[in-house]
């Protein structure tokens, strides 16, 4: 069964599963890459009339929309797709080989402990609200971050990246002066 969630972008929602839907982590998907996917789910959940970028995590999908289209609308026909799919299908959604290893490798032991508070202090924060944050780079005390899904234009990503993902950072590795969305 599949249950949404609000998110506090208005134009994003999530949707929960029982399911495992990605067994490769979080990914984020937008409209304007999907020619070249090769997902058939993932793709024609962005050939939806006012979807614009879908996250994928283990349990939870989270869709953005564009201003013209209602949920009301768009709702039904995500929770739809979403139930054909695991009519038909046993796996994830995103299973093992689906995606390149895209993952930073670094020795840096500043940038080790920046991932780990990302992973286990921010990432499960912002995973509730239906969006993802991930490590970009580290320069002269700069954390540089992508956020994901609902948090990606949510008018209250500024003051979370700001007041909560900067004041978490600073707090747990002293050489981290301020953080940036990339």
């Amino acid at each position: 069964m599949i249950q949404t969630e609000t998110t506090p972008n208005p134009n994003s929602l999530k949707f929960l599963s029982e399911k495992v839907i990605s067994a490769i982590g979080t990914e984020e998907f937008q409209k304007d890459k999907s020619k070249s996917l090769q997902n058939k789910f993932i793709k024609e959940l962005l050939e939806f009339k006012g979807v614009e970028l879908i996250l994928l995590s283990k349990n939870f999908l989270s869709v953005k929309k564009t201003e013209d289209v209602s949920w009301t609308e768009l709702k039904p026909m995500v929770i739809s797709h979403l139930n054909d799919y695991f009519e038909k299908n046993e796996g994830p959604i995103l299973k093992e080989n689906n995606t390149p290893d895209n993952s930073i490798k670094d020795d840096d032991e500043t940038v080790k402990k920046i991932i780990d508070v990302l992973d286990t202090k921010i990432r499960p924060a912002v995973a509730k609200d239906g969006g993802d944050i991930k490590f970009k780079s580290f320069e002269n005390g700069v954390v540089k971050v992508e956020l994901q899904g609902s948090c990606s234009g949510c008018p209250s990503s500024l003051m979370t990246l700001k007041q909560g993902v900067q004041n978490l950072l600073k707090h747990y590795v002293k050489e981290v002066n301020s953080v940036e969305a990339n």
